[in-house]
């Protein structure tokens, strides 16, 4: 079967009673509303089947009821203080924030500064989700709301100090529902790609404090865990070098690519590893000291392994990173050690309780290495890559504790319980400043008491607006935000400029 997921949506429908096995669109910005059903069969086919293979039983310990005045004194205190904290200057220790010595130390317990990175680049994964059109009346459905020179400033991510420099576009030549988003309409920006990410790189300010000038890549993610566990692809295949197999559906979506489309002559791939080149030289060339941080939540942390993969086999010395939110295994243990043997440093953030980061491979994983002196090396079994950040729902006094599983996986739990976090022996931090409110952006999470309204992040008037006749009408997008295949183009040439091409041929074939 294919590997069918269900965009990340942003814009969600009206508060709308569902189910918690329901795949939950929740942030879509015009969808009918949808009554309570009985949960699918292919729902309750995953609650089954990960509850029987997996013991994974998501029990609701006994919480303390707190009296209705504590929540009102949390409130006015929160509201009266800032959701960041100041920055430190972590120059002289970037090399160990960024993963030269695989985090060790600096997990259990969690490094404030590694704290604070670990949430900038979830937040820049989240912005692929909260800029996506998921607007199946749109003719723009699939693309990003704004151009790249607006999107951290509408998106309030300016103060993190990075420059979107490149968008990334992609599609697959195997059938993928639910992933490639496309418009009801006729007359549409394209009918074969999708946004799915973008390239930044840090200013002059945030580069002195962090000591390198950072190349950032967030890609695009998926929620949808009965999906994931029902259609994804079993099928390995070949990616780089010797015995290295990643999934087939991951490979498909990093590297198709058709003359006849509009977007996708060249593959993301191809368009990812473009604009990284050209950076690394650009700043090369006047001597900066130059690193690469991949990020991606869900089926985005599998593309930016890929990702990873290709960059640390195509630019020497290059130190890279990955920072992953609920990502699922992508490849097989030739792959995790081949990543190892070119220094892609991983760090995979993912939740106890969240189902997508053990598939693919529910069964058959890294689990099985303890077998190896007598099955010998097992080409065909997914492993996990790197170092795991490991959280708990149940260490927020914030969030609820029954079966939530779209809860479970949405990005804004991660970086709540990653605010949180001080060490698996301590309780959840006091002095956490990111807005407990964002958790409820696209699902039903937190505890009643707070009164967050669920799946509360939503365009006014569900992007309607009122013309001068007084019909609600959909709004024309401005010029500059309207995606344009050839302005892309002419954007990254002026960029690169008269700069001679250095042509690094990679040391293995990901095609």
């Amino acid at each position: 079967m294919a590997l069918s997921t269900m965009i990340y949506s942003h814009l969600p429908a009206a508060q709308s009673s569902l189910t918690t096995l329901s795949i939950i669109r929740a942030n879509q910005a015009l969808v009918l509303d949808r009554p309570q059903t009985e949960p699918s069969n292919r729902a309750s086919r995953l609650a089954e089947s990960v509850l029987s293979h997996l013991h994974l039983h998501v029990e609701a310990p006994p919480r303390t009821t707190l009296p209705q005045s504590h929540w009102a004194s949390y409130s006015e205190e929160k509201l009266s203080t800032p959701t960041i904290s100041p920055k430190e200057v972590i120059a002289h220790k970037w090399r160990e924030i960024h993963g030269s010595t695989d985090w060790d130390n600096l997990l259990d317990p969690l490094h404030p500064w590694l704290r604070r990175e670990i949430v900038k680049y979830g937040e820049f994964a989240q912005a692929t989700y909260d800029a996506f059109d998921f607007d199946s009346f749109s003719e723009f459905c699939g693309s990003c709301r704004y151009n790249r020179n607006n999107l951290f400033d509408k998106l309030g991510l300016c103060r993190n100090g990075y420059t979107v420099s490149r968008y990334i576009y992609a599609m697959s030549h195997i059938d993928i529902p639910r992933w490639l988003e496309r418009s009801h309409l006729v007359d549409t920006w394209s009918k074969d790609s999708n946004w799915i990410g973008y390239v930044a790189v840090s200013d002059d300010e945030e580069t002195r404090r962090i000591g390198r000038r950072d190349i950032v890549v967030a890609w695009r993610g998926t929620v949808a865990p009965s999906e994931w566990y029902e259609d994804m692809q079993r099928k390995l295949e070949s990616f780089g070098q010797g015995k290295a197999k990643v999934e087939h559906g991951f490979h498909s979506i990093y590297t198709s690519k058709s003359d006849s489309t509009r977007y996708n002559k060249s593959s993301a791939s191809e368009q990812v590893m473009r604009e990284v080149k050209s950076i690394v030289e650009s700043y090369r060339k006047k001597g900066e000291e130059v690193s690469l941080t991949i990020t991606g939540h869900s089926l985005g942390g599998a593309l930016a392994l890929l990702n990873a993969y290709e960059a640390a086999s195509t630019i020497p010395n290059l130190p890279v990173s990955v920072i992953s939110f609920g990502a699922p295994r992508v490849g097989n243990i030739a792959f995790r050690d081949q990543l190892h043997q070119l220094g892609v440093k991983t760090l995979r953030v993912v939740t106890k309780q969240d189902i997508v980061p053990r598939t693919p491979g529910l069964v058959f994983n890294e689990s099985l290495q303890r077998f190896e002196d007598i099955t010998g090396t097992l080409g065909w079994v997914y492993t996990h890559v790197g170092a795991e950040l490991k959280l708990d729902v149940r260490s927020s006094p914030f969030l609820k504790h029954g079966f939530n599983l779209t809860g479970f996986h949405s990005l804004e739990t991660y970086l709540h319980l990653v605010d949180g976090f001080l060490s698996t022996t301590s309780p959840f931090r006091s002095d956490a400043r990111r807005d407990v409110a964002l958790v409820n952006k696209a699902c039903d999470i937190l505890v009643e008491d707070l009164k967050v309204p669920h799946c509360w992040y939503q365009f006014a008037n569900k992007g309607l607006v009122c013309n001068g006749h007084g019909r609600w009408v959909k709004p024309t997008r401005d010029p500059e935000d309207i995606p344009s295949p050839v302005r892309e183009e002419n954007v990254h040439k002026f960029a690169v400029g008269t700069q001679s091409q250095v042509v690094l041929e990679p040391r293995y074939n990901i095609a």
